[in-house]
């Protein structure tokens, strides 16, 4: 499991990419902990996506289907909100179908946020 700290300004994103292991039936879902109003977490580019719960928005259009059994890259954008908060944002890598399982991978991002930036 890596763990990283990043600072960011109110409204300032820090994107981050997660290898995606979605033919094995792997999704990456994501919690907010500590100020959890203190950032957003969105999947894919800035505006699209999911709430901060980690559930899924509404898809902004078919994507290339890649290679049978091929790692996907997905990308999440974390944006500060108001400043002077610390939030902790753990992503786990699971398979639904398998509620009982461990992740498979890890990645937590500590944030803190700022009026200096």
């Amino acid at each position: 499991m890596e763990v990283r700290s990043i600072r960011l300004g109110p409204g300032e994103a820090y994107e981050l990419r997660l290898t995606g292991r979605g033919a094995r039936g792997y999704v990456w879902t994501w919690q907010v902990t500590g100020d959890a109003d203190t950032v957003t977490v969105t999947e894919g580019a800035p505006g699209q996506g999911a709430s901060a719960s980690g559930t899924p928005g509404p898809a902004s259009g078919p994507a290339p289907a890649p290679a049978p059994g091929a790692a996907v890259e997905r990308s999440y954008v974390v944006r500060g909100r108001p400043p002077g908060g610390r939030a902790r944002v753990r992503f786990a890598q699971v398979r639904p179908a398998y509620p009982q399982e461990a992740p498979y991978d890890e990645f937590v991002l500590d944030v803190e946020v700022s009026a200096g930036r």
